[in-house]
């Protein structure tokens, strides 16, 4: 699964978050956060990383979808 990382990088920009303020959010080195976002390796980002980041920034199922299962 390829994370839409335009809108990602929007949501994070809109929120004022970047990799290190994110990384923290979901108790990741900023390393393991950059290979999940560009799918490095099989690195995917996990169902509870997922309610975080929607929880964060306020995101639709829709978004939700857009981002992650696109």
């Amino acid at each position: 699964m390829k994370v839409n990382l335009n809108l990602l990088n929007s949501k994070m920009a809109l929120y004022g978050d970047n990799n290190e303020s994110l990384a923290r959010a979901l108790n990741l080195s900023q390393q393991r956060l950059s290979a999940k976002r560009n799918s490095t390796n099989g690195a995917e980002f996990t169902q509870s990383e997922i309610q975080i980041i929607k929880e964060r920034y306020n995101l639709t199922d829709k978004e939700v979808v857009e981002i992650f299962l696109s």
